[in-house]
């Protein structure tokens, strides 16, 4: 189960349409990545890591994503979100609360 945090509570709204994908990796950590239309029809994307027990590692929100689609940002929060939890970006420099 995972234990969301602040960033996540911003992103939540159910009543708009996503798309998601979630992926576990072979040490545990989860990866959550949801994109979606805002009412005003922004792309907007969530990305998160989750250790095996579930605790947060990184939540990221764009609540735009200027120029791309849903399908075109989903490709890149998941491809940012791999090279975060496999150490090719740093943790330490990612934006906890990312507001692009």
């Amino acid at each position: 189960m995972r234990i969301r945090e602040e960033t996540y509570w911003e992103w939540a709204d159910s009543q708009l349409h996503s798309r998601s994908h979630d992926e576990q990796l072979c040490d545990g950590t989860s990866i959550d990545v949801q994109v979606r239309l805002s009412r005003t029809g922004a792309t907007q994307l969530f990305l998160g890591l989750y250790a095996r027990q579930g605790k947060a590692l990184l939540e990221e929100y764009y609540p735009t994503r200027p120029g791309e689609t849903m399908s075109r940002a989903l490709v890149w929060g998941v491809d940012r979100a791999r090279a975060l939890a496999t150490g090719a970006l740093p943790l330490e420099q990612a934006d906890q609360r990312r507001r692009a």
